[in-house]
């Protein structure tokens, strides 16, 4: 066990080794996500309907039974297994500060969070602090569970008071412990304006460093950990600091725009675009981390007997993509640990309890196309095509690029705000009634799914990570 740092473009120990972190992402943990979990919306819309449904106490055993069995010690043994080192947690403001009570810290919201930093490193494994959702939402994203498409966190200087408030708590509690690689204060910000984003990041190093002179700090890019370009000379004002990059590559979705193969050109593209993320770090000579990157995955009881085609071309971008990190000794942690099937290194069972009682109405969430992340909208095109048709006939060009463009185009803004905001809401109420007139031992079964025994293993990710971890050292 050691304290990192950051030594130029390295991460090192106390004796200046270099120290590469290769892990994952406990996403849909301490921060729940639609797809993650397989509830439809944001988080604070299914923890209120769920309450509304079978009561306060009913609901919040499940989520905290949810909460134990998604992370306990046989998942970090197995995770240490894989011969990986750390593992990013995702949290939600909510479980420290309630919005009608800001500024009153809940110590139940480290109940988990204290228990799964010890586990890891009983298990030898680094975490890294990640605030993934803020108050008001830094990003446009479902997984900032604010419920719109407006980042107001930018507009609102009380949602960044009460970051700094607490980060300020989180880096007192967190000072002395040595298996903390370091905190990600801002998940994927998005910042319309590209310099309030960089104005928060002096504020809240100031507000770091006055209680924790110590661990690094990753700081995401703007416009989802994509752009550097407007950060200028910030750094020079930063110590021990690392510069965060997500790193998905399109050819792993299904809204793909070809089949990958691994060509030349094609692997040129990927390459370019991963340089260019990166470029204003290795200009000045600075630390990066790909703190998000991956594919996602076919599922038989959808793809069918295209599923094993389909995943032998992502475990294939998967690779070409691991080539490139391993070249620059990249640190990296892929998205993600755990799901119920579409993304993570171990996933729900089918037969589970929580699977079998949501079989039918997560046929009816993909059908619907109501998770943005990596949606397969071919089964409802047809509806929103005249809606986005509408829009491009009475929007003039030269208006239509409203940010975060090109991220999102004209028709991924139309399909979002109707699909996986309005349709999204309207199925909130329907997931929570399938908890209705369960008792206690019921909830516990169901939350129970998630458990390490109850999961099965994508293996040929797990085996391409493992090989991957051990051809650089």
């Amino acid at each position: 066990m050691s304290l990192l740092k950051v030594s130029g473009t390295k991460i090192v120990d106390e004796d200046g080794r270099e120290v590469i972190l290769r892990g994952a992402g406990l996403g849909g943990w301490m921060n729940m996500e639609n797809f993650i979990s397989g509830y439809p919306g944001c988080e604070f819309q299914i923890r209120q309907a769920l309450a509304d449904a079978i009561g306060q106490d009913k609901s919040e055993f499940f989520f905290d039974k949810f909460l134990e069995y998604f992370f306990v010690d046989s998942d970090a043994k197995f995770f240490s297994s894989l011969g990986l080192n750390c593992i990013r947690l995702p949290f939600n403001y909510h479980n420290f500060e309630d919005d009608m009570n800001p500024r009153v810290l809940k110590e139940s919201g480290f109940k988990h969070l204290d228990r799964v930093i010890e586990l890891c490193a009983s298990h030898n494994i680094y975490t890294i602090l990640d605030l993934h959702t803020a108050p008001g939402g830094q990003n446009t994203g479902w997984h900032s569970d604010h419920g719109g498409h407006l980042a107001n966190f930018w507009v609102h200087k009380d949602f960044q008071d009460r970051t700094v408030w607490l980060w300020e708590k989180l880096a007192e509690r967190y000072k002395s412990n040595k298996w903390i690689a370091g905190y990600n204060p801002l998940n994927e910000p998005t910042d319309s304006m590209h310099t309030r984003v960089v104005a928060f990041y002096h504020r809240i190093y100031s507000a770091i460093r006055t209680v924790d002179s110590s661990h690094i700090i990753f700081w995401d890019g703007n416009t989802w950990a994509q752009d550097f370009s407007h950060f200028g000379d910030a750094h020079k004002s930063w110590k021990n600091t690392a510069y965060s990059i997500h790193d998905y590559s399109p050819f792993g979705f299904p809204a793909s725009h070809e089949l990958y193969v691994g060509g030349e050109q094609q692997q040129l593209r990927m390459q370019r675009t991963y340089e260019k993320k990166r470029e204003w770090m290795d200009e000045r000579g600075l630390c990066v981390w790909n703190g998000e990157w991956g594919p996602v995955y076919a599922r038989k009881q959808y793809d069918g007997e295209a599923t094993e085609k389909i995943n032998e071309v992502r475990f294939h971008v998967l690779k070409d993509q691991l080539a490139m990190y391993n070249k620059d000794r990249l640190s990296w942690s892929i998205w993600l640990y755990k799901d119920i099937g579409f993304q993570g290194m171990v996933y729900v069972s089918t037969s589970t309890p929580y699977m079998t009682l949501f079989h039918d109405f997560l046929a009816k969430k993909h059908r619907l196309a109501v998770d943005q992340w990596g949606a397969d909208d071919s089964a409802v095109r047809h509806i929103y095509k005249p809606l986005i048709d509408h829009v491009l006939e009475e929007i003039p060009l030269e208006h239509r690029e409203i940010y975060p463009h090109p991220a999102w185009r004209l028709p991924d803004r139309v399909a979002m705000i109707s699909r996986n905001i309005l349709v999204s809401e309207f199925l909130i109420k329907e997931w929570a009634e399938h908890f209705v007139g369960k008792d206690l031992d019921e909830l516990d079964r169901i939350a129970a799914s998630f458990k390490f025994e109850a999961c099965e293993k994508r293996e040929g990710l797990n085996k391409i990570l493992t090989n991957s971890a051990k051809a650089v050292v």
